[in-house]
Formats: structure tokens, C-alpha cells, sequence
């Protein structure tokens, strides 16, 4: 009898609800910080070794207040959605309960992430 397997992009359809879309922004914020990571290291290596104006007009996209605004969004739900999968596979009895640990992750992330942008916009306003 012949083993048979299904290959093919069913394991990445979606399939709607919000572990479905954590699980994706999950995915999506790790590869956003591994970029930016890996571009800030060879600004920095630019700008220190050549003085390039590449280095320097990455440094001002770094700089704007709407790159800090999506670096904080990427990184904070990463670190949380991080948390509730820790959590939920220290203990599998949870796991019953992911979609209601989905639904507290972002009442705890769009208060603080409310939070930290209201500081951010009155820290631009007071130095500009």
C-alpha cells in the first residue's frame, strides 16, 4: 500500500477566526523584525565605516514617527502573542481555550499599545 500525501498550501489557507490571524501576524512581525534587525546592523556598519548617504537616509526612515509607531506595533504584539504561546503550551489543559486567550492578548495589547502612542505623540509635540 502506497503512502499517499497531500502537498500543497493547505496548511497556510485560512481558516478564519483570530488564533488564525494571530498565528499569521505572528509569522509576518517575526519576519519584519529579523528585516529590520538585519538592515540596522548594516546601516550602522555603513555609517561607521563609509559615511554613505544610504546609511544616512535609512537612518531618517528609522527616525520617523511612523516607522516607530509600526516597529512598536510588530514588536509588542510578537512578544505578546509569544506570551500566550508560552502560557498555552506550559499548560495543554489551556489549550481548549486558545480563541478566549486570543480575545485577552489584544485586550492587554491595544491598551498598552494605546498607551505607549499617546507618550510618543506627546514626547513629538514637546521636542517640536
Amino acid at each position: 500500500m502506497a503512502l499517499r500525501r497531500n502537498v500543497g498550501l493547505k496548511g497556510i489557507k485560512y481558516r478564519g477566526g483570530g488564533p488564525m490571524l494571530a498565528w499569521s501576524l505572528h509569522r509576518i512581525s517575526g519576519l519584519a523584525i529579523v528585516i529590520f534587525v538585519g538592515l540596522h546592523i548594516l546601516a550602522s556598519f555603513f555609517m561607521q565605516q563609509l559615511g554613505s548617504d544610504l546609511a544616512t537616509a535609512v537612518n531618517t526612515v528609522y527616525e520617523s514617527i511612523y516607522f516607530q509607531f509600526l516597529v512598536i506595533f510588530i514588536v509588542m504584539f510578537h512578544a505578546l502573542n509569544g506570551l500566550r504561546i508560552i502560557i498555552l503550551d506550559l499548560s495543554p489543559k489551556l489549550l481548549e481555550y486558545q480563541r478566549e486567550a486570543t480575545w485577552i492578548q489584544w485586550a492587554v495589547f491595544i491598551p498598552l499599545y494605546a498607551m505607549i502612542t499617546i507618550i510618543m505623540i506627546m514626547n513629538q509635540l514637546q521636542s517640536g
